[in-house]
């Protein structure tokens, strides 16, 4: 029996040349076209990697958002800072918002390297959306220096204040008024 010989297999002969498709694009492109991201004004204060997750109410769930480039910017102008985050791949704002006064980062449950925080009006979408985001550092260092980094920045936009911290605090009024309406509430 003899073997058939594959043709995929065959080595070239000594007068033939390998085929090697070459292309010409059909378009070409001559000009370099200027892409602005409207962050030409600003300087960057802060710049780490990390993942960015929503809260849906809907479905009572966390959804990422993306991972990229956490920034906090800062207007050349105003000097006000904004946190701008950008997904690796695409680009694609995924966090566009300004710091203010009202936000309170908190330590997410259960983990030292991820804060929580809620935006009144984040501009990643169309419409802007009140959102509770979570951002996941890939360490608890780097999410402490994103941490003194963002109340920074919100004491910049809040015009040098320290933002307030509530703190309950009784007065004595309030004290001695408490126990007069128990003793009412039990002589009844």
């Amino acid at each position: 029996m003899s073997e058939v010989e594959n043709p995929l297999n065959a080595k070239p002969t000594e007068g033939t040349e390998e085929a090697d498709p070459h292309f010409e694009p059909v378009v070409k492109l001559t000009q370099e076209v200027e892409t602005k991201t409207l962050e030409e004004d600003e300087d960057v204060v802060f710049k780490m990697r990390a993942k960015l997750f929503r809260f849906d109410a809907s479905s009572a769930e966390w959804k990422e958002r993306g991972t990229g480039d956490v920034r906090l910017l800062s207007d050349k102008e105003t000097k006000k800072v904004r946190l701008v985050m950008r997904r690796d791949k695409t680009l694609k704002v995924c966090a566009n918002h300004l710091l203010s006064a009202e936000m309170k980062l908190q330590p997410n449950v259960g983990s030292d390297r991820s804060w929580v925080w809620k935006v009144a009006a984040d501009y990643s979408e169309e419409p802007p959306t009140a959102e509770t985001l979570a951002i996941r550092f890939a360490n608890s260092d780097n999410a402490n220096q994103f941490k003194t980094a963002f109340e920074n920045g919100q004491i910049t936009n809040t015009g040098g204040e320290v933002p307030e911290k509530k703190v309950e605090e009784k007065t004595e009024s309030e004290e001695e008024k408490k126990p007069d309406t128990e003793e009412k509430d039990k002589e009844e």
